[in-house]
Order: structure tokens, then C-alpha cells, then sequence
């Protein structure tokens, strides 16, 4: 990100606006005790904690890695610098981080040049991913970011190929998949009661109908925002809960007259997995009706000796023929979320197994949202293979 673009660019926070305050597990005192280590990995010592690079410190980034995640890990990571363009956010991040005004920064290049870090965290919106994950990469250093991996497939597919050559490694920030609500979805769907999967509905939809209502104005105003800030976490979920990549898409994304967006913000798709699967999505952005919005979106699977089904209640329901349904209970292991996310990071980072969200596989949810693009422009059915590096 060079020096003008990061001076004339506001950074506003990334994420989905209806997460803050969501941690569904978080206890009021620290949450160590709360977390358990993975098999073969000891706790940093005090003097050993990773030291980081915030990239981004308003809104999304404030409000839920500043406020609730961070200070949960403080036996385990620092913030060595901070980096945003308004100096009232990094002086108040900095208040909340003890980061003092000299390791404060409002040109990224500089930080990076100017900072000893162990990896770097980015919360930014993702036109500005590209140049803040190539500063990592130049430095060195491992990279948290958050979804989508870039904004234009183009600007993916160089993150891709950077980070790859350099060794550098790099995850991306899906925390759906680590919910109480979708573990247990998943356990039930994995368990093997229910036989073969024949196809998967998902759904979102919000009412976003307000200008402004989805966080940060940016989101009403870039091109196929539904897909680019909403989708990309639900059709990585539908890998997840598939248990395989998506083969082919084909659908429609457009933006009806009375939405708040400039660009497209309502679609349907459906997908062919790998093994077979069928997978259709739908999503709303101008949900004047029935509600499912974040933490809220409903999944439903139909499968050889029944369904699992979640609703917006956040209840699974296992539905057997002549059978009543029954309520699978909730996964509460702790961490959850983005919690989940950045434990899984650091667990990698000292020398555990990769998390599920590492760069080389996030590229294929990466694929298969450019892959939907251009199936809705031409109204053809699109291989997701050829939207890979």
C-alpha cells in the first residue's frame, strides 16, 4: 500500500457488521484458562509472545479484535505497531493496546519497514489487501487477514502467487465455520446416522434496505457486495458442511430497484461439489421479510436417511423418516469464532498443524466467488478450476 494511497484511502473496517458483540462463549475475566492448547504445543513463555502488526484500527478492527480478541490472548501475542490513516483511531487503539504514539502509523510501509514483528493481522477492506499482504510478504512475516483474500480475482491470484513462492504463511479469516451452532450442524450431518449427502440449501438474508445499515458505507457502494463482503463466508461454508470443493456454479446476482446498493446485492446459485453434492445458496441484501442475517443464516441438508436442518432460533433439528425431530445440542468448546481463528494461527505459527483457513485452501471460497460472478454476467455454467492460479 504505498504511501498516497494509504494517505487519501479512509481504512474502514472489514468484517460482518452484525458481529461485534457476538462472542457466544467470552467470560468477562481473562480467557486462558479457557482455552485449551493442541496436543504437542506449550504455552509461550511471558518474554516469547508474538509481536504483531495491526493493519487497521477502526470500526470491525476496534470493535471486535481490539476490544474482545486481542486482549483475550494477552499472554500470548503483543501489538508492536499500529496502522491507520486517522490518527484519532490509532491514538485510542493505541490507549486500548499500550502501543505508544511512536509505534503509531499512518503509512504502512513505514510501519513495516520500521517494525520487528512475528506476523501481522489485516482488517481493512479488501481493495487494500493486496498492498498490505505484499509489505508482509516483503518483510517476511506471517499474515492474518480478512476475507475475501483480495477484491478482484487479479489481485487474488498475485496474493496467491506471492505468498506461496515466498513461503510466507498466510490464513484467512472465516470464523463461521468455528461457531457452537455450525459444529453442531456439522457433527450431526459427519456422523454417518444420516448416510449420503444428496444436496445442501443455504440461506441469507438481511435487511440492509437503509443506507449505511451493513456497517460502513463502502459496502453500499462497491460492485457485487453481497458477494464480495457476505457470500464469500457462506459459500466457504458450504464447502465446509459438503466436505468438498465446488466442481461448477451457475446462478443469478443482481440488484433489485428498491435496495440501498449500487451494485448487486441480491442472488441465487447453485454449485456441483466434487463428490457430488448439490449445493443451492441464496442471498438478500433487501430482506423486507423472514430474517437471516448474521449468525442467523439458515442450512439445510438433505440426505439418504434424513435432514439436518438450522434455523434462525439456532436450533438443529435431525429429521428420520416416522420419527419425531430430534434437537442436537450445541458445541460449546471454547474458542469459538474469531477466537477460534486467531488460537489455530498462533498454534500454527509455533509449529502445529496449518488451520483449515490457510491461504491455499481459502483460494478455492476465493474461486468459486469470481466463478459466480462471471457465471451470472455470461448466464452460463462456470468451472471453478478455472478461476485458480
Amino acid at each position: 500500500m504505498g504511501t498516497d494511497l494509504v494517505r487519501s484511502v479512509p481504512i474502514f473496517p472489514d468484517g460482518d457488521g452484525q458481529e461485534v458483540g457476538l462472542n457466544l462463549w467470552r467470560e468477562s475475566s481473562t480467557m486462558k484458562s479457557h482455552i485449551p492448547r493442541r496436543r504437542g504445543l506449550r504455552r509461550r513463555e511471558e518474554d516469547m509472545k508474538r509481536r504483531f502488526i495491526m493493519v487497521g484500527c477502526g470500526g470491525f478492527a476496534r470493535g471486535n479484535w481490539i476490544n474482545r480478541v486481542f486482549p483475550d490472548f494477552a499472554d500470548r501475542i503483543e501489538a508492536a505497531a499500529l496502522v491507520d490513516v486517522a490518527p484519532d483511531v490509532l491514538k485510542d487503539a493505541g490507549g486500548v493496546l499500550n502501543v505508544p504514539e511512536k509505534r503509531q502509523f499512518t503509512d504502512i510501509r513505514t510501519a513495516f519497514e520500521q517494525t520487528e514483528a512475528d506476523f501481522c493481522c489485516i482488517v481493512v477492506p479488501p481493495a487494500y489487501h493486496k498492498d498490505a499482504v505484499l509489505c508482509a510478504v516483503k518483510k517476511g512475516i506471517p499474515i492474518l487477514s480478512e476475507k475475501p483474500i483480495a477484491d478482484t480475482l487479479e489481485a487474488g491470484h498475485e496474493i496467491y502467487r506471492k505468498v506461496t513462492a515466498s513461503g510466507v504463511k498466510m490464513a484467512v479469516i472465516q470464523n463461521y465455520r468455528y461457531t457452537p451452532r455450525i459444529l453442531a450442524f456439522k457433527k450431526a450431518l459427519d456422523g454417518g446416522s444420516l448416510g449420503r449427502i444428496n444436496y445442501i440449501i443455504g440461506r441469507f438474508a438481511a435487511n440492509y434496505l437503509k443506507y449505511g445499515a451493513w456497517g460502513k458505507a463502502f459496502r453500499h457502494e462497491i460492485p457485487n457486495s453481497l458477494l464480495i463482503e457476505g457470500s464469500v463466508h457462506h459459500f466457504d461454508m458450504l464447502r465446509n458442511l459438503a466436505g468438498a470443493d465446488c466442481k461448477t456454479i451457475t446462478g443469478y446476482n443482481w440488484n433489485p430497484a428498491w435496495s440501498s446498493f449500487k451494485g448487486n446485492s441480491t442472488a441465487v446459485y447453485v454449485m456441483e461439489m466434487a463428490n457430488g453434492v448439490r449445493c443451492f445458496y441464496e442471498g438478500n441484501c433487501s430482506e423486507a421479510g423472514v430474517q437471516n442475517s448474521w449468525h442467523k443464516e439458515y442450512y439445510r441438508a438433505e440426505c439418504e436417511k434424513g435432514a439436518v436442518e438450522l434455523g434462525g432460533d439456532d436450533v438443529v433439528r435431525v429429521f428420520r423418516p416416522g420419527q419425531k425431530p430430534e434437537e442436537a445440542p450445541l458445541e460449546p468448546a471454547p474458542p469459538t469464532g474469531h477466537h477460534a481463528i486467531l488460537d489455530r494461527f498462533l498454534g500454527w505459527l509455533d509449529g502445529g498443524d496449518p488451520p483449515e483457513t490457510q491461504l491455499e485452501d481459502n483460494i478455492k471460497s476465493f474461486a468459486m466467488l469470481f466463478a459466480a460472478i462471471e457465471a451470472a454476467e455470461s448466464k452460463e455454467v462456470k468451472n471453478v478450476a478455472d478461476y485458480m492460479p
